[in-house]
């Protein structure tokens, strides 16, 4: 039965089993040490007793010997003894009764001696007193009384008794736990093993009841894969999972065997039609033809006889026996059959083949020399063509005919049809032919006779000259007919020829047709085949020149950062050097491989909207430095009509406008550059049908007052690798491929590039495009897209091939947000959100508190809009398109000029911790209520309206206190310190923090209450909180500290540094304003990133220079780097250190790809998590997709970006 059960079930029930044994293990454990514990404390207590009472004897001893010293000397300091120890006589009294609580007899002794101790400190004060009234003398007498010995020593029996009873309770107690220990050691020794053989039995049992069957299955697959189609899997009658595998194993080989019969099936019906067609092609005989065909399908399809009968129609429509094979004619059957006569008849009646089974044993026999039998099935066959029975086949077997054979013999029988139609043609115009010639002779004949005859009269002339008129006329009238004998002649020869020609030219056309069908189809694989062959080199030469350049510049960029201080000026210059050049060659690898794409036919784009005054902004934020150091005017002007968005590529049109206006600004020395948006209505060529058709033409015009382009030059530069003058790239540099690669990507956008120049008068670039452009539908990426609504397809930004565009009408929904009209001193909050509507609600409700807005759909303009306008804060979602949210707030931290900028988070996901760890003032989980906004909103604006931040710090140590002041003090914050958790909390129930810094160790309350308190009180839920701690943290500490606090920091050598770093942070304050040591504290710090160091990465790439490269980067922020050439050595090296954090995964490698590799590592359950980077040099498209597809987590292409590359293996190694 419990084969039946659900694997899960069987695993789940297992782990019940044995999850119960170690809970009651645990319990027992548990109780044994809690008795431990308790005994524990009793010994503990019995020794408190006994140091009270050794303390209270030892104060009884003080004041006797202060009182002798007094008694002897008279002097007062004597006393001091005396003084010291009397006050501590009750206070030992009352210890001892409250730790004998439980013990009457210890607490009746107390009762005892507490009066007794009374009588003797009475005494003692009563000779001080009669010493310093009465002197030495009256002071001894008193001392030589015996009623002091007998008090003091009554007061060591009954301290006697009482230590004699603790130690007693001591020694028992300590048996105790004697005994306590052994139950607990051997609880312990047989718990474990009783547990450990449990689940080692568990283990084997559901290794044999799921390992073992598995491995049968996988076992057959194999042999499956290998061809092997005989393979079964035993089902052993198992209603799980693994018996529902096994079954639907064998139904799978079932189809494959059934499928593999009907393809052989498929294959020899085929292959038998065109041996037919081939066989009879040329054959012009009926007789010949019949013959073949029985001599070839009786064998084919198992026919032992058949007769073959062809229709004649002259007089009336009978068959006639033509043909046979194995017949042997009998006296009473005939070999002619009208229609509907016979079984023959019958079936040309019908046109229906006719097929007889079981026939009976007098009906027909088979014979040979051996002896003859009745044949069991007989078939009857139509030959048709056109829907006439031209001729009919009957086929008798000794067996039943297969379904194969009966297709195999309903198809061949219209190529029967054709053929014989064909040669039927043929023999009816060889006898026309024989009937023109045979009536050609007859004329010919009667021509002679006709020369006789004349020959005759003439000689009769003279005779029958009276009649030589009649005659004449004869003569004439003879040659009258005979001339229309000869015409009729002429007539039939022109017929028959002509006749002759056409059968010619049909057979000389159907050879032209199948050789220029046969021409188109190599041609068609030769230009697949070459279509691929490039795709693959581009592919290939991407990466092969990527891979050295990657290298290249990661370490070019290493030099140049000078991180060591070990580098000259010089030196430091000439890697600024390299790595420049090395980008400029990166420029130009890509420019070959665009037009490569290009005249392949497979570059594409990508349609998204743009919103116009965004892009120029960002273009003149790119060309404005170029222009102010070459001393140029630089102008965008944008028409007051202007549509607010345009739908096309956003990159492609940045990539043209980028090379027009960097033409612009190499070829002018002196003057202006002009960038015009304007609405076009005429200036393309007349015969662009793509903007003759759009409702609205957009004209990007750029103009400059440069060197001009002479008229017979204007054509060429925008041919590849050309340029106006030979001497033009010498002088400015540059491959002239360019205005090649703009040219041909305006017209995969729907446009053209119009020019205007004259030498030494400047030139004039005007590109027009569409207001929208999409894609022609039925390429290879949107053939499946039909008429989808244009909507969609720019919504769903479709990826669209290289092909003619169409244009459609706009319909813009814009944001227009306050870029356009900040002053100095404006509050600035920059809104980083996809979701349009919602933008343009936070867009609203931050202009109500006062704020100016910008706005950004995507991570990577978010982040270039805070480095420019460094707003006073960030609203943040997360799910981005491109760059993630969490990627954007790691870049904002870890960038100097902006991680001082407040930033909040707003997004579906749940990550409330991880983004205040990352230093986020708050987190709201979408959906979020207007209240909700509002309030946010609020906390932003008191934020940054609130110069000086508020820290508080608790510590119990003053020395720790004052210090951690002085380290993080400033102008800018105030700081308030604490020693106790009461302190804290009643501060922060008075004041509002910004921060905290907290020591674990508190002498009212230990840190982790202190912070659970905290996250109960109002306004402490948000409160950032630095655990800054001597002690070591336990891992299950640590844990809990992640989740509940912000930051954990452990006093060390590097520790004060850390902390400055961390409360600069969560206070968002300005690195630059902080005094120049702490800035020096902080750079030092950031060389080294904690969330980094000590993670180990593996490298998987098959060059070197790359792992060189990449471990430089790595081992400078303190990661462990391992590394392998293949993916097969990735693999192995995962396996053998499987506490790697992360895996940098190059795509193209020998052996195994990393595509492969990743789908390998995905399969093992322990890595499926593991985040993998895929790495390539690739960067063709779709490789993002295959890389996500594979199992990767996320993409970077070569040559690498180091601060991106940081960024994504801190997102990625994030806890």
């Amino acid at each position: 039965m419990f084969n039946n059960l659900k694997l899960s079930t069987k695993i789940g029930t297992s782990f019940i089993l044995g999850l119960s044994i170690i809970t009651a293990l645990g319990i027992i454990s548990y109780r044994t040490t809690n008795n431990l514990i308790a005994n524990s404390r009793w010994q503990a207590h019995t020794y408190e007793v006994l140091n009270e009472l050794d303390n209270l004897t030892s104060d009884l001893q003080e004041i006797e010997i202060g009182q002798r010293g007094y008694i002897v000397t008279g002097e007062q300091f004597s006393l001091e003894p005396y003084n010291q120890a009397l006050p501590n006589i009750k206070n030992r009294l009352e210890n001892l009764r409250k730790l004998t609580l439980d013990n009457p007899n210890q607490q009746q002794r107390i009762s005892n001696l507490e009066p007794i101790i009374y009588q003797r400190l009475d005494l003692i004060k009563q000779r001080i007193s009669v010493r310093q009234s009465q002197g030495f003398a009256a002071a001894r007498q008193l001392v030589l009384t015996d009623e002091g010995r007998k008090l003091m020593n009554e007061i060591r029996r009954i301290t006697t008794e009482m230590e004699t009873n603790e130690v007693n309770l001591l020694t028992l107690r300590s048996q105790q736990s004697q005994v306590a220990t052994e139950q607990a050691i051997n609880t312990i020794i047989y718990g474990v093993s009783i547990a450990f053989l449990f689940l080692t039995l568990i283990g084997i049992y559901l290794s044999k009841n799921i390992s073992q069957p598995l491995r049968e299955i996988s076992e057959a697959t194999e042999k499956l894969a290998k061809g092997n189609l005989s393979v079964n899997v035993s089902e052993r009658n198992r209603r799980d999972e693994i018996g529902m595998l096994a079954r639907t194993f064998n139904e799978l080989i079932a189809n494959l065997r059934e499928t593999t019969v009907r393809n052989d099936e498929q294959s020899w019906l085929k292959s038998n039609l065109a041996h037919f067609s081939q066989l009879l092609q040329n054959q012009r005989s009926l007789e010949t033809v019949a013959s073949l065909i029985l001599s070839e399908i009786a064998p084919l399809v198992g026919a032992q006889q058949g007769t073959f009968y062809i229709m004649d129609v002259d007089e009336q429509p009978i068959l006639k026996l033509l043909g046979s094979y194995a017949y042997q004619e009998r006296k009473h059957l005939s070999n002619r059959f009208r229609l509907g006569e016979g079984l023959v008849g019958q079936c040309a009646l019908e046109k229906q083949k006719i097929l007889l089974t079981d026939v009976p044993s007098d009906y027909i026999k088979i014979s040979s020399g051996l002896g003859e039998a009745t044949p069991l099935n007989i078939i009857v066959l139509p030959v048709m063509f056109e829907n006439q029975v031209i001729a009919v086949i009957e086929l008798a077997s000794f067996q039943r005919f297969k379904e194969i054979h009966l297709t195999f013999l309903e198809q061949v029988t219209d190529t029967f049809g054709a053929i014989l139609s064909a040669i039927a043609s043929d023999i009816r115009t060889q006898k026309l032919l024989e009937q023109s010639q045979e009536l050609t002779q007859q004329l010919q004949v009667q021509q002679e006779e006709l020369k006789q005859s004349n020959e005759l009269l003439a000689q009769q002339a003279q005779e029958l000259q009276a009649s030589e008129e009649v005659l004449k006329q004869q003569q004439q009238e003879l040659q009258q007919s005979n001339e229309e004998l000869q015409q009729l002649n002429a007539e039939l020869e022109e017929k028959a020829e002509l006749l002759s020609l056409q059968n010619k030219e049909v057979e000389l056309k159907n050879q032209q047709v199948e050789q220029a069908r046969k021409s188109l189809q190599e041609k068609a694989e030769q230009l697949e085949l070459s279509s691929k062959y490039k795709s693959e080199f581009l592919a290939n030469m991407s990466h092969e020149l990527r891979t050295p350049l990657n290298s290249l510049l990661i370490l070019a960029r290493l030099l140049s950062d000078n991180h060591d201080k070990n580098l000259t000026d010089k030196q430091v210059e000439y890697s600024r050097t390299i790595f420049a050049a090395g980008n400029d060659l990166l420029t130009l690898i890509n420019d070959i491989l665009d037009l490569a794409k290009i005249e392949s036919g497979t570059m594409s784009v990508d349609i998204n909207k743009i919103i116009l005054q965004e892009f120029c902004e960002n273009l003149e934020r790119i060309f404005q430095q170029v222009a102010y150091e070459k001393g140029l005017a630089f102008k965008i002007e944008l028409a007051p009509n202007l549509p607010t968005y345009i739908y096309t590529d956003t990159k492609r049109l940045q990539q043209v406008l980028k090379n027009l206006l960097s033409n612009a600004f190499k070829f002018t020395e002196r003057g202006e550059v002009r960038l015009r948006v304007e609405v076009a209505t005429s200036g393309w060529s007349a015969n662009n049908e793509t903007l003759h058709r759009a409702p609205t033409v957009i004209s990007f015009t750029v103009s400059d007052t440069g060197i001009g382009i002479a008229v017979e030059k204007q054509k060429i530069i925008f041919e590849a690798f050309q340029q106006a003058d030979g001497s033009t790239s010498r002088k400015y540099g540059g491959t002239g491929l360019g205005l090649s690669i703009s040219r041909e990507i305006t017209r995969l956008l729907g446009g053209e590039i119009q020019l205007v120049s004259q030498v030494g008068s400047g030139s004039t670039f005007t590109l027009y495009l569409p207001l929208q452009t999409v894609g022609e539908q039925g390429g290879r990426e949107v053939g499946e897209q039909g008429g989808r609504e244009v909507g969609e397809m720019i919504s769903n930004s479709q990826t669209l091939p290289f092909s003619p565009t169409q244009t459609l009408p706009f319909s813009p929904t814009q944001i227009l947000d306050d870029r356009g009209n900040l002053q100095q001193g404006d509050r600035l909050l920059l809104i980083v959100e996809d979701d349009t509507k919602f933008a343009n609600i936070l867009l609203d409700m931050v202009r109500q508190q006062g704020f100016k807005g910008i706005v950004a759909h995507d991570g990577s303009t978010g982040l270039a809009l805070a480095q420019e306008f460094q707003p006073s804060a960030i609203l943040l979602d997360i799910h981005l398109p491109g760059m993630n949210g969490w990627m954007v707030l790691d870049r904002l931290k870890h960038d100097l000029s902006t991680r001082h900028i407040p930033v909040h988070i707003m997004s579906v996901e749940e990550g409330r911790q991880r983004g205040l760890q990352q230093g986020a003032i708050a987190y709201l989980q979408k959906p979020v209520s207007s209240e909700a906004l509002h309030q946010a909103l609020t906390k932003i604006k008191g934020f940054v309206e609130r110069r000086v931040k508020n820290l508080l710090v608790v510590e119990d140590d003053a020395t720790q206190r004052l210090s951690i002041i002085e380290l993080i003090g400033n102008n800018d914050v105030a700081t308030t310190a604490v020693g106790t958790g009461k302190q804290a909390l009643e501060a922060i129930n008075h004041q509002q923090f910004d921060c905290m810094v907290l020591d674990l160790g508190l002498p009212d309350m230990n840190g982790f209450e202190l912070i659970e308190q905290i996250k109960q009180l109002p306004h402490g839920e948000t409160l950032p909180i630095i655990v800054y701690t001597a002690r070591e943290l336990t891992r299950v500490e640590d844990t809990r500290l992640q989740r509940i606090a912000e930051t954990v920091i452990v006093k060390d050598v590097r520790s004060p540094e850390r902390l400055l770093n961390e409360t600069a942070l969560f206070l968002h304050r300005v690195q630059a304003n902080l005094p120049a040591p702490k800035r020096q504290m902080l750079e030092q710090l950031h060389s080294c990133d904690p969330t980094l160091a000590g993670k180990k990465v593996l490298i998987v790439d098959d060059d070197v220079r790359n792992i060189f490269a990449l471990t430089s980067i790595l081992e400078r922020y303190q990661i462990q780097v391992m590394y392998a050439e293949n993916g097969k050595d990735g693999i192995d090296v995962l396996h053998s250190t499987p506490d790697i954090n992360l895996i940098l995964m190059d795509v193209m490698m020998p052996e195994m790809d990393g595509y492969e590799t990743t789908r390998r590592i995905r399969q093992t359950p322990q890595f499926k998590s593991l985040p993998i980077i895929a790495l390539t040099a690739k960067a063709m498209q779709g490789d993002r997709e295959k890389c996500i597809e594979a199992g990767a987590s996320d993409y970077i292409t070569k040559p690498v970006d180091n601060d991106q590359l940081l960024s994504l293996l801190r997102v990625w190694l994030y806890r």
